[in-house]
């Protein structure tokens, strides 16, 4: 396989959000990032984020942000600082209880006037980057409050704010030390024991000059840097100390809390209890609409909770890791049940519900009127990227939508004019500032949208309606369904691997976009693709079965963000270009993802939600891996152009596509 150069240095006031045809994939740009070859953070007095290597930070005052695995908050963050120099810590690492490789960032809003908008860092981070999930970078703050939060699509509710007071970079006048408070989780027995093990976590604030480091000590021994939750997993009374210091120098009471711990009992044959809810949106009727999310708790006071099962529709018993998100229309029963650790089994427990489509009955509103699709989380203009957020509008579109870059334009300077009166307008409804505006011109100006040979557009190929998706034939087992929000889904009753391809004629150099959804029951990922450049899969002089023809004569861009299973993760080119799960962005289940696929010369760039993840060169010479028999190889895969489809991998592996566009090159 072939990948492109290593892109030369960026100028300063890039974001790793970047999305450029001549880049690597996101690992490749973590090591330039490494190397000093790219500039990720900007602003006055901001440099070039390095790893952090062990080395002392360059500024006293060192704010630390933290992540894990959850979606909907920073593990950890400050509140408070005091105007001056700064080292700014981002770690989401396996430390910090990242376990699923889930990437996060460290965004600072510079487009939104209610707050300070001098420090531009964008920071992405995940466990298995170069650096191992920890990046920092030093900056200058002034006075005021900044706002900060994860630009990943589906992250939103990672948030907040960093209020920054005068001070002389020492604290200034600040004479009260922080708070801390320690907050103890496990399994209890009825004496208030903890059983198996006991889990302590500190938190510590500051109104002055902010926390600069919370210290703990366990059973009398030396104090050290708190970094993650402490768990106490030996049997017996510990006592863990723990104080804070601010940034300022003032050291809070040292403190402390008493815990027991104790072993499971070995008479214990008491079964766990096991209790279920049901959240979502819900109609006058009780039913849950377009989706209901299932939650289990399991408690025992005597030997602690081994693991809790549970099982959609009469089907085998899984392992209960996550809440179960539950999409199909129609009646759901989902059954559980616990072991503890002595071995007892709880009773086998239950719950119904009914999810049912949304009501667009008289009186309900219609759904946005958006002439694109578009929910990227930054504002792009055809291939140049800006670093304004891209905000919905008062009729529900985003600023990506109005821009409308996607459409035939018969030049650039009425492409240009038309972004100035949509940005204009985005001014007076308080959508963008004047700032933001101005970028997003520029953008469209340095754009070819509107040149010659860049004037036709988008080809929508599926818009949502019965009409648009009969221009498309199945082949092969499974099916897709109409929905009623104009997405397809893949059926999860009618059993086989199967295809949806798009007959209507083949492309040679093209970008392809659509958004996709993980549906699949359970805890699982849903197993889909997206084939590219094929030949016609009827009659096909080597192969009779039509689905196939895609699989061995053409390129299936895989769909897959489970952690086990098929190697091949989201991004990949399917038995030739591997792309592990660290690599591929992974989103959460039911999360609309933006996918795109470029295909220039036999050359294939692939990009998440506007992250590239692959490029792949489908030079002649290369094997299937592992090895498939009678798979041709690159060798059978060369031609100047072919068709594309949608794979349906089986009832479990329910996937939803929408807004299916193709743009020749």
């Amino acid at each position: 396989m072939t990948h492109g150069s290593l892109p030369g240095p960026v100028p300063r006031g890039s974001r790793l959000l970047h999305h450029g045809p001549a880049t690597r994939r996101t690992l490749v740009l973590l090591v330039a990032l490494c190397l000093g070859a790219l500039t990720l953070v900007s602003g006055p007095g901001a440099r070039a984020q390095q790893p952090n290597g062990g080395a002392e930070p360059a500024a006293e005052q060192v704010l630390t942000w933290t992540a894990d695995n959850d979606i909907n908050r920073y593990l950890t963050q400050p509140t408070t600082a005091v105007a001056g120099e700064a080292t700014l810590v981002f770690e989401n690492s396996a430390a910090t209880g990242n376990t699923t490789s889930m990437p996060h960032t460290l965004t600072f809003d510079t487009t939104n006037p209610d707050y300070n908008n001098d420090v531009d860092v964008n920071i992405m981070a995940n466990p298995n980057d170069v650096n191992g999930g920890r990046w920092e970078v030093d900056v200058v703050l002034t006075p005021g409050t900044y706002r900060f939060f994860c630009a990943i699509p589906g992250h939103g509710a990672m948030q907040g704010e960093l209020v920054v007071t005068e001070g002389d970079g020492g604290g200034g006048e600040d004479t009260t030390p922080p708070e801390v408070t320690a907050t103890v989780e496990g399994e209890q027995n009825a004496d208030g024991n903890y059983v198996g093990s006991a889990t302590v976590s500190l938190t510590a604030t500051d109104e002055g000059s902010g926390v600069d480091s919370v210290e703990y000590a366990v059973n009398g021994e030396e104090f050290a840097a708190y970094e993650s939750p402490i768990v106490l997993g030996t049997p017996g009374d510990h006592t863990v100390a723990y104080r804070a210091t601010d940034v300022a120098g003032n050291v809070s009471e040292e403190q402390e809390t008493t815990v027991t711990v104790v072993e499971p009992s070995g008479e214990d044959t008491t079964p766990p209890e096991v209790t279920a809810t049901v959240d979502g949106e819900r109609d006058a009727d009780g039913n849950y609409v377009t989706m209901a999310t299932v939650s289990l708790t399991a408690t025992d006071t005597g030997s602690g909770v081994a693991g809790i099962e549970y099982a959609t529709g009469g089907e085998e018993f899984l392992p209960y890791t996550e809440p179960v998100m539950v999409h199909s229309v129609g009646e759901h029963t989902v059954t559980y049940r616990a072991t503890d650790n002595a071995g007892n089994s709880s009773e086998t427990g239950s719950v119904t519900f009914t999810v049912v489509e949304q009501d667009q009955g008289p009186g309900a509103p219609p759904p946005p009127d958006c002439p694109e699709s578009d929910d990227r989380p930054l504002v792009v203009v055809g291939d140049e990227w800006t670093n304004v957020p891209n905000r919905t509008d008062r009729h529900g579109c985003t600023v990506n939508e109005r821009i409308e870059d996607e459409a035939p334009w018969s030049s650039n300077g009425s492409f240009q004019n038309h972004v100035r009166h949509v940005t204009t307008a985005m001014i007076d409804d308080g959508v963008i500032d004047r700032r933001g505006a101005e970028e997003i011109q520029a953008a469209a100006e340095r754009s070819s949208i509107g040149d010659p040979g860049n004037r036709d557009g988008y080809q929508r190929i599926f818009t949502g309606t019965a009409q648009s998706l009969d221009r498309w034939s199945h082949v092969g087992g499974g099916a897709f369904g109409l929905n009623d929000d104009g997405s397809i889904t893949s059926s999860d009753t009618v059993a086989g691997m199967g295809m949806l391809w798009f007959p209507e004629q083949p492309y040679d150099d093209f970008v392809l976009r659509m958004k996709w959804r993980d549906d699949a029951p359970g805890t699982r990922s849903a197993n889909s693709g997206v084939f590219v450049g094929f030949p016609r899969v009827h009659d096909h002089p080597e192969e009779s079965r039509p689905e196939w023809v895609a699989i061995k004569y053409g390129h299936e861009i895989q769909i897959y963000d489970d952690a086990l299973g098929d190697q091949y993760k989201t991004g990949s080119v399917y038995g030739f270009d591997l792309v592990n799960r660290g690599e591929a962005l992974t989103t959460p289940k039911g999360t609309w993802n933006d996918y795109e696929i470029r295909v220039v010369d036999q050359h294939y760039t692939v990009y998440r939600n506007g992250l590239l993840v692959n490029e792949f060169t489908n030079a002649p010479g290369q094997l299937f891996s592992p090895p498939r028999a009678d798979d041709p190889g690159t060798d059978g895969r060369q031609r100047d152009a072919g068709y594309i489809g949608l794979q349906t991998h089986g009832t479990s592996d329910v996937i939803s596509f929408r807004d299916i566009r193709i743009k020749p090159l």
